[in-house]
C-alpha cells in the first residue's frame, strides 16, 4: 500500500512538473511580440495584446491605424529589441511584469530611438500560462498618446537655378499669377453666372467646359477658391484684365521658368509634377511628396539631384482638435544648388536663329579652353508649355514633326561628310604617309584603287588639278586624295589615329553625348577605309566632338576637352596630347583658311568683309546606293576665327540637298560670326 501510494505521489509529481514546464515566461512572450512587431506584422501583435487592450480598438483598426502610421511615416530598418530582464524579475511570481524594450528606425524625418518599459500580464489557459501585451500608442511612438494623432508634413525645397557664364537664368523659380474662382461671387456688376464664365474662358483662352468642370469638383463649395489656370510672369496684364471680372481673384504662387523658351529647350529641358508610379519605384522617392516636381528632360533631369535639394519632413503629433502637441523626428529642408554654365546665352540665341526655321543642330566652343558657349537644337519647342499648358492642337503638331522637335539633336550622331578630312589629313602627317607640300598625282575624276574597289570607284567634284598638296586638297575639298591619305595610312594606323581624336571613347561630359564611331565592325576592307577617310563609310560623331575635334589646330596639336560647368572651364583641360605635330597643326588650319578665303573654297560665299575664319564644310549623303538619286544631304560647316580664337562652330542642317548643299549652313555660320 505504502508503494501504490509512493508511485501515486510520484506520477503527480511529474504531472505538476510539466504543466509547469508549458507555462511562458513573460521573456518569451516579450520576444514573440518583439519578433512580430519588428515583421511589422500587426495582425499578429494584435493577438498578443491583453483583452483590456482589445477592448480599447478592434483588431481591424488596431492594423490600419499603425500600418498607416508607419507607411505614412515612411518606417524602414526597423529594429525592436527586448532587454535584459534580472534574476529577480525572471523569479517572480507576480502576474504582471515590467520589461525594457528599445526601439529604433528610420523615418523620411531620420533617425527615431526611445526606450519603453513594456507590461506583460499573465494570463492563465488550459494549455499553460502565456504573457500578454497592455498596449498604449506609445509603443508606436514614444510621443504618441491616447486620442492623439500623428501627422506627417513636408516641406519643398525651393530649385536650384541653371545660369549661363554671366549668371542669366535659364531657368528659375518665377513669381506667376494663379487665377482663381469663387463660384458664390460671379454674378454682380450687371453680369451673371455665365457671362463671366464665358468672358474667363475668352480670355484664358480655355474651353468653358474645362473651367465647369473644375467647378463641379466635390470639395467645391460657393466660399472657396477654385484654382483655374496659371499664367506666365508675362501676362500681368491680362492677370488684372481677368481679375477685373467679378468672383475671379489672382494669389500669387511660384512655378519654373524658361526665359529663352525654344532657344534653350532642349538644353535646359523642363520639370513635370511627379506622379505615383514614379513615387513607388525611384530610389529617391524619399525626398519627393505628391507635390513635387522632378526633371523630365535636358539639365532639368541630368542634374536633379543637385537641383532638386532635399524634402523638409516633420513628424508630430495632434490632438482631437488637430492641435500640434509634441515633435516625433523632423529634418531641415535644404534648398537646391545654382547649376552655373559655360553657355553665353547671347551666343545661344544668335545660333538659334539662323537654325529655327530648319532641322538641325549646333555646338559652339571657345577653343582655347574648351568651354563649351552654345548646344542648339531645331525644331525646338516652348518648355514652358510643359508648365503653363499646351494648346492641345499645337502639341499635336509638334508631336507628329518628322523633325522630332522634342527631341535633342546636338548630342546625336551623324555621318560627318568631308568635314572629317582635316582629321584624316592629321592622321597622315602624324603617320608620315603625306607632308605638306607632297603632291599626289589623281587624273579623273574616279579612282578604284587600281581595280580593288571593284564595281566600287571613290569621286571627286572637279578634275581640274593633276597635282594635288594638302592645302589644295582641303580647298577643293578633293575625295580621292583623302581615300589615297586614308588607305595608304592603313586601317590599324588609320583607326589608331581616331582614336587619338576620341573617338570610340565616351566623352566625360556634363549633358550625356553619344559616342562618335569609327565603324560597325571594323575597317574590314579598303573600299570601307577609303570611304572613311573622307567622311562616309560608317564613320559617325556628334556635332560636339566634331567640334571638339578642331582644337588641335589652334593648340599645337592637342585635343582639348570640352566643357559645360563653369566650374570645370577656368583652364584648358587637354583630352590628348599631341595627336598631330604643330607644324602640321598650323599646315591644316593654313588649307582651311583657303575653304573660306581662296575662290575655289566651298566655303568662300558668301564674302563677308572683316572675318577671319578657317573652316571645313561637308555633306553626308544619306541614301541607299552609290545610284540613289532620291537620298536626302545633310550639310555641314565647321569654322573658327584664327585670329581671335575665341570662338569655334559646328553645325548641321538636315535636308540641304534643295538648298545649296552645305552652302546653306556656310552662310548661317558666318551670321552668327558677324
Amino acid at each position: 500500500m505504502k508503494r501504490l501510494a509512493a508511485v501515486l505521489f510520484g506520477l503527480s509529481m511529474m504531472f505538476l512538473l510539466s504543466a509547469c514546464s508549458d507555462d511562458q515566461t513573460a521573456k518569451d512572450g516579450l520576444d514573440q511580440f518583439v519578433d512580430n512587431w519588428n515583421a511589422q506584422d500587426f495582425d499578429k501583435m494584435y493577438e498578443q495584446l491583453t483583452e483590456e487592450s482589445q477592448k480599447e480598438i478592434s483588431k481591424e483598426n488596431f492594423v490600419k491605424r499603425y500600418t498607416d502610421i508607419y507607411d505614412q511615416s515612411g518606417v524602414s530598418d526597423l529594429k525592436v529589441t527586448a532587454g535584459d530582464v534580472s534574476e529577480d524579475e525572471e523569479k517572480s511570481d507576480s502576474d504582471t511584469q515590467q520589461l525594457p524594450l528599445s526601439v529604433a528606425m528610420q523615418t523620411v524625418a531620420g533617425e527615431v530611438n526611445f526606450d519603453k518599459d513594456a507590461e506583460l500580464v499573465k494570463v492563465d489557459g488550459e494549455d499553460g500560462a502565456t504573457w500578454k501585451v497592455n498596449w498604449d500608442p506609445s509603443y508606436i511612438f514614444a510621443q504618441l498618446n491616447d486620442n492623439e494623432s500623428v501627422r506627417i508634413t513636408s516641406v519643398e525645397p525651393e530649385r536650384g537655378r541653371i545660369l549661363d557664364t554671366n549668371g542669366e537664368e535659364l531657368a528659375f523659380n518665377a513669381t506667376v499669377p494663379s487665377i482663381g474662382i469663387i463660384p458664390g461671387q460671379l454674378e454682380g456688376e450687371g453680369m451673371t453666372r455665365d457671362e463671366t464664365l464665358d468672358q474667363v474662358a475668352e480670355l484664358l483662352d480655355m474651353d468653358r467646359e474645362n473651367i465647369d468642370s473644375l467647378l463641379e469638383q466635390s470639395w467645391v463649395t460657393d466660399e472657396v477658391d477654385v484654382p483655374i489656370k496659371t499664367l506666365r510672369p508675362d501676362q500681368r496684364d491680362l492677370a488684372a484684365e481677368v481679375t477685373a471680372l467679378p468672383g475671379v481673384q489672382n494669389t500669387d504662387t511660384t512655378s519654373r521658368y524658361y526665359p529663352y523658351g525654344e532657344a534653350a529647350a532642349h538644353l535646359t529641358g523642363y520639370v513635370k509634377k511627379v506622379d505615383a508610379e514614379f513615387l513607388e519605384k525611384d530610389d529617391n522617392a524619399s525626398n519627393y511628396d505628391a507635390n513635387s516636381s522632378v526633371g523630365s528632360t535636358g539639365l532639368e533631369s541630368v542634374y536633379e539631384e543637385k537641383l532638386r535639394g532635399t524634402l523638409g519632413w516633420k513628424i508630430y503629433t495632434v490632438s482631437e482638435d488637430s492641435d500640434e502637441q509634441e515633435v516625433i523626428a523632423e529634418t531641415d529642408v535644404k534648398n537646391g544648388e545654382d547649376v552655373e554654365l559655360t553657355i553665353d546665352i547671347n551666343t545661344q540665341e544668335k545660333i538659334y536663329d539662323q537654325l529655327k526655321d530648319d532641322s538641325g543642330a549646333s555646338v559652339a566652343l571657345d577653343p582655347k579652353t574648351g568651354a563649351t558657349l552654345a548646344l542648339v537644337s531645331a525644331p525646338s519647342y516652348d518648355p514652358n508649355n510643359f508648365i503653363f499648358g499646351w494648346d492641345d492642337e499645337e502639341y499635336e503638331k509638334l508631336s507628329n514633326d518628322e523633325n522630332s522637335p522634342f527631341s535633342a539633336k546636338f548630342n546625336k550622331a551623324y555621318a560627318p561628310g568631308s568635314t572629317i578630312k582635316p582629321l584624316t589629313a592629321a592622321i597622315g602627317l602624324e603617320n608620315g604617309v603625306i607632308t605638306p607640300d607632297e603632291k599626289k598625282h589623281i587624273e579623273g575624276l574616279k579612282w578604284d584603287n587600281d581595280g580593288k574597289f571593284g564595281n566600287y570607284s571613290v569621286t571627286r567634284v572637279s578634275e581640274s588639278l593633276s597635282d594635288v598638296d594638302l592645302e589644295d586638297a582641303l580647298i577643293t575639298s578633293d575625295n580621292i586624295y583623302f581615300a589615297m591619305t586614308a588607305v595608304d595610312t592603313g586601317a590599324e594606323n588609320f583607326e589608331k589615329g581616331l582614336k587619338s581624336f576620341g573617338f570610340d571613347e565616351e566623352l566625360d561630359y556634363a549633358f550625356p553625348t553619344a559616342t562618335s564611331s569609327i565603324s560597325n565592325e571594323g575597317l574590314d576592307n579598303e573600299t570601307l577605309l577609303a570611304d572613311s577617310g573622307y567622311g562616309q563609310g560608317q564613320v559617325l560623331m556628334s556635332p560636339l566632338h566634331l567640334a571638339a575635334s578642331y582644337t588641335p589646330f589652334i593648340n599645337d596639336g592637342n585635343l582639348i576637352k570640352p566643357t559645360l560647368l563653369k566650374s570645370e572651364a577656368e583652364e584648358a583641360v587637354v583630352w590628348h596630347e599631341g595627336v598631330l605635330p604643330k607644324d602640321g597643326a598650323d599646315a591644316i588650319t593654313e588649307g582651311l583658311r583657303g575653304v573660306v578665303e581662296d575662290e575655289r573654297g566651298s566655303a568662300h560665299n558668301p564674302v563677308v568683309d572683316g572675318l577671319t575664319l578657317a573652316g571645313k564644310t561637308g555633306t553626308a549623303e544619306l541614301k541607299q546606293s552609290q545610284d540613289d538619286k532620291n537620298g536626302t544631304e545633310n550639310g555641314w560647316f565647321v569654322a573658327y576665327d584664327y585670329d581671335k580664337q575665341d570662338m569655334l562652330i559646328s553645325m548641321m542642317v538636315e535636308g540641304v540637298q534643295d538648298k545649296g548643299g552645305s552652302h546653306y549652313t556656310v552662310e548661317k555660320v558666318k551670321n552668327v560670326f558677324k
